[in-house]
């Protein structure tokens, strides 16, 4: 293994205070938690938190910031965050009007995210929820029941922010939310597996000449093992899934994140956009948004993600090209 590393048990707690050393004038750590809120001025309005376990960055923490998320709640790598840490990022971003929170569909998330809301209710914050499970892939994959929550949560982030910077009430938003969340799919490839700092090795392992559809971004099984074939098989295959899931016809608007999961070059995943365009293109459908780049990663995973958000709302639009300021959006 060859990380630029120190402790391996002390990896979180080293990249938060360096997150928030870079980007001290965006975010402040919360002391004695793995909490990072944002610096902007108290406003009065719903605040957006989100989280999970470390190791998928800049999610969460990067999107911390005006215009986006008020907090993130980093867990241990690919380890769902204590109840108390997320009651302390809910205290520590409420305004009055409420805490929205955008949890992942995986089990420790929603059980421990649960457990801080009834806190927090018990001490008079009014708070809220949507479970993100884009990931088409699997069924009941491992740690979850149901899709999993991947990459199109940073699109829900975007998107809720831009309503809670609006001053919609919390009732607003998590009527959007659950109007939102069933129009984002998403569906990925793996190159190679990922190396958790304190465990040493890949969670799986892959052949030089092997990749596998599906792999979820702490390297839980996807849905079939192939060949390594080129970029424009590789989105063939996506795009088709895709849009089989959508029954998308002619016509159909939608907008799309190209997202690497953090070891695949940028030149690889242009090469990458430049065939989902034109199978896109082909099946006569509007691309309305575009976005590219390492955004929900798994460690050191080489491969990456395709999500398609279907527009049913001019709004999304408005709130996908709203600027934001935050360290990686």
């Amino acid at each position: 293994m060859k990380k630029v590393i120190n402790d391996p048990t002390a990896v979180v707690d080293e990249m938060l205070n360096g997150l928030c050393f870079v980007h001290s004038d965006l975010v402040e750590r919360v002391e004695g938690f793995e909490v990072i809120t944002r610096k902007a001025p108290k406003t009065g309005k719903v605040a957006l938190i989100s989280g999970g376990g470390s190791g998928h960055e800049p999610s969460h923490a990067g999107f911390v910031g005006e215009g986006m998320l008020s907090a993130a709640v980093c867990g241990a790598v690919f380890t769902s965050p204590t109840p108390d840490q997320v009651l302390e990022a809910i205290k520590a971003t409420d305004e009055g009007a409420g805490v929205f929170m955008v949890i992942k569909n995986y089990s420790g998330d929603i059980m421990n995210f649960e457990m801080a809301q009834e806190m927090a209710e018990m001490e008079g914050v009014e708070v809220a929820s949507v479970v993100v499970d884009d990931d088409i892939a699997v069924e009941d994959s491992l740690y979850t029941q149901g899709r999993r929550g991947v990459a199109g949560t940073v699109l829900v982030h975007k998107i809720l922010g831009h309503a809670a910077r609006e001053g919609k009430s919390l009732s607003d938003i998590k009527e959007l939310a659950d109007k939102l969340v069933p129009n984002i799919h998403t569906i990925g490839v793996a190159l190679s597996g990922a190396t958790v700092p304190e465990v040493g090795k890949p969670g799986f392992v892959l052949a030089d000449n092997e990749i596998e559809y599906g792999v979820g971004i702490h390297g839980e099984p996807g849905y079939r093992k192939e060949r390594l074939e080129s970029s424009a098989i590789l989105a063939k295959e996506l795009v088709g899934k895709l849009l089989d899931s959508f029954d998308a016809q002619s016509g159909d608007r939608f907008a799309i994140l190209i997202n690497g999961l953090g070891n695949t070059p940028l030149m690889e995943q242009y090469v990458f956009a430049n065939d989902v365009a034109g199978l896109l293109a082909d099946a006569g459908l509007e691309v309305a948004y575009k976005k590219l780049g390492n955004y929900m990663t798994a460690i050191d995973m080489a491969g990456l993600s395709l999500t398609l958000l279907k527009v049913e709302d001019e709004a999304w639009l408005e709130a996908l090209n709203s600027p934001v300021t935050t360290a990686a959006w």
